[in-house]
This record gives C-alpha cells, structure tokens and sequence, in this order.
C-alpha cells in the first residue's frame, strides 16, 4: 500500500475502528463488499429497465439489426 492508503488504516485504528492496520484492511475490505453489493444490485435493476425500453422502441419486433452491428 501507498501511504495515503497506509494513512486511511491508521486513522481507522487511531479512531478506535481497529486493533491494527490488519483489522483496518479487513474492515474496509467487508465496508466495500457491503456497498458493492447494494451497487450491483442497482446496476442490474437499471440494465433491466433499459431492456425494457429497448423492446418498446421504434425497431422493437422489426428484425432490424443494424443497431446492434454498431
């Protein structure tokens, strides 16, 4: 780790957040996954929509494929 990521652990530790950069690693590592799935979800969830969308637009059930050749 660079040292504004080694600055990040230490404040977590000097904060009382953890016992060590070790445990300040783990912690921000579970912080991150907690978050990233909340974000996929919500990307997944929009990529639906925009299929939605998609099948309701002027090319819908025409067979027109030139969009997708772009």
């Amino acid at each position: 780790l660079r040292q504004p990521e080694r600055q990040v652990l230490d404040t977590l530790i000097a904060g009382g957040v953890a016992r060590s950069r070790s445990d300040a690693l783990a912690w921000c590592v579970r912080l991150v996954q907690r978050h990233t799935d909340d974000w996929l979800t919500e990307l997944r969830e929009s990529l639906e929509h925009v299929q939605r969308v998609r099948a309701q637009g002027p090319d819908a059930g025409t067979g027109d494929t030139h969009d997708e050749e772009r």
